[in-house]
């Protein structure tokens, strides 16, 4: 069985990131209500900036070490670290699933754990490419 193509895999998971960026903004933004993320645990507006804010970090800096390890970044002294960055972006999401799952708000479990699911996969696929000599 031939895997997918990882740069069509790199470029649908870089447009959910990126989707992912916008609804974290609508969060911070109060047009998405936070309490349909982070397990219903946000308790006031520090704690939703501090997780929002830690969010859209993580999810730019996965986005990053996306484009790296696909080439659309050329910087080839971050070659390595985007390899591994792709492993842990991997392990990431799939610890994700976890969390959705034992979630005690409903929107993680229907739209979040689905969702951290193909972001596993299509990260694990980008991890196992390996450039053309």
């Amino acid at each position: 069985m031939k895997l997918p193509d990882a740069v069509i895999v790199g470029k649908i998971l870089m447009g959910l990131l990126a989707l992912l960026m916008v609804m974290h903004v609508l969060i911070l933004a109060r047009v998405i209500p936070y309490d349909v993320v982070w397990g219903g645990n946000i308790k006031d507006k520090s704690q939703l900036y501090v997780f929002e804010i830690s969010a859209l970090v993580i999810n730019g800096l996965f986005l990053v070490i996306t484009a790296i390890k696909l080439g659309y970044i050329k910087a080839p002294k971050l070659n390595r670290a985007a390899s591994i960055g792709m492993w842990i972006t991997f392990a990431y999401f799939a610890m994700n699933i976890i969390g959705n799952l034992s979630s005690g708000v409903s929107w993680e479990k229907l739209l979040f754990a689905p969702l951290s699911i193909v972001l596993a996969l299509l990260s694990l696929r980008v991890a196992i490419h390996q450039e053309s000599p």
